[in-house]
């Protein structure tokens, strides 16, 4: 579980068919082989890690490849980075995944980004609402019919990928997980009790 507040600006040294190199350093001070960083709003699993030299490598599936915007990433790439929240820390952002729902485009670039995705998840995008683009927790301004805009503060596009973003960039997006969880309950039927029961 991520919080959406990025805490370091990483960048890819290497990236294969089935794995990634990523530089960096704020991340890798309390890094175990097995634990999990986010990368662009994608969790990913640490597989090994050179603290000295700085850099840490994850396997990545031809399916995260698949539904990510991770395979346009290469040398010299900057990603957002983010280890998982603990319990005793506050909760900057809003509660995130990393597992990226779409991969939208850049329409306009920050500050006053614009972002177009599947009119199929824009049901999940309210005014005022939380979304993550690429592991940046963001709140919405405009819910539109194609996508949805975000008004970024100075300090945000400084300090994240989204400085280096222009227009056609590809993003991962991750809706609020409360929204889909809604929509399921609300969308229960009693053919699905009967089916539980039968299970059970």
């Amino acid at each position: 579980m991520f919080t959406g507040i990025v805490e370091e600006l990483g960048e890819v040294i290497t990236r294969s068919d089935d794995h990634v190199v990523v530089r960096a350093t704020t991340v890798l001070a309390d890094t175990k082989i097995g634990d999990s960083i986010a990368v662009n709003g994608c969790c990913l699993t640490v597989v090994d890690f050179d603290l000295d030299a700085g850099w840490w490598r994850a396997d990545v599936t031809l399916e995260t490849f698949n539904r990510t915007s991770l395979g346009e990433l290469g040398p010299g790439s900057p990603v957002n980075l983010e280890r998982p929240v603990r319990l005793m820390d506050r909760l900057g952002g809003h509660l995130v995944q990393g597992h990226v729902d779409a991969v939208g485009h850049i329409v306009e670039p920050a500050p006053d980004l614009r972002i177009r995705m599947d009119p199929e998840m824009t049901r999940y995008v309210v005014e005022k609402g939380s979304v993550t683009v690429d592991g940046i927790s963001l709140t919405v301004v405009d819910a539109l019919d194609d996508g949805f805009t975000v008004a970024i503060i100075p300090h945000t596009e400084a300090v994240t990928t989204l400085s280096s973003k222009r227009q056609g960039a590809a993003v991962n997006i991750e809706v609020d997980i409360t929204a889909k969880y809604v929509e399921k309950l609300i969308s229960w039927t009693g053919s699905d009790a009967k089916a539980s029961e039968v299970t059970s």
